[in-house]
Formats: structure tokens, C-alpha cells, sequence
């Protein structure tokens, strides 16, 4: 249970030097995933304000017909997001394919 916990809030793999990586890239390994989860969390932020001005969009009465301007927000929300989710996820597997952790290697 300890175990699991402490994988689960670790941010980052076990660094064991080998031959084929040294620290350098190491360290740039972990600089591109700190940077892919910025770049999501600035898609899921857009996605948001885009969201949120759907809304607001289409709940002005006095204005019918910036509905249909409403309604693309929403569709470019959802869009966003996809978007956004997809390419960390492509990233993220990309570098592990890459660089596999000292663990997955022996085992």
C-alpha cells in the first residue's frame, strides 16, 4: 500500500545511470513532460473560457441572433478539448516508448 502511494504522488521515474541515457537527457525527458502537462492544462483552460462564453452567448435574450456564435463556441469548446487531451496522451506515450524506466526494463 506504501508502495502504491508513494508511485502514485512520485512526479517523476527513478533516475539509474546506464549507458545508454546520461543526466542531461534525463533531465530533458522531465522538462518535456512538465511541458506537456502546462500545454494541457492551457488547452483544458481555453476550452473553459470558450465554454463559458458559449454560454453567456446563449443566454442573452436581447441578442438572438449571436446564438448561432453561441452555439460554435460550444462546438469549439468540446473540439478544443479533444484536441488537447489527444495530444498529451500521443506525447506522453511517445516518450515512453523512448525512455522506458529502470524498473520496466528488468522486469
Amino acid at each position: 500500500m506504501k508502495s502504491k502511494l508513494r508511485r502514485f504522488i512520485q512526479v517523476t521515474d527513478d533516475y539509474q545511470r546506464k549507458e545508454e541515457i546520461i543526466l542531461r537527457d534525463h533531465l530533458a525527458m522531465e522538462r518535456t513532460k512538465l511541458a506537456n502537462e502546462r500545454t494541457l492544462l492551457s488547452y483544458i483552460r481555453a476550452s473553459l473560457y470558450l465554454l463559458l462564453g458559449g454560454i453567456g452567448l446563449l443566454g442573452l435574450k436581447d441578442f438572438q441572433d449571436l446564438k448561432i456564435i453561441g452555439y460554435v463556441s460550444l462546438s469549439c469548446s468540446v473540439l478544443l478539448l479533444i484536441i488537447g487531451i489527444f495530444r498529451y496522451t500521443q506525447l506522453k506515450r511517445h516518450l515512453k516508448q523512448v525512455y522506458r524506466p529502470f524498473e520496466e526494463e528488468n522486469s
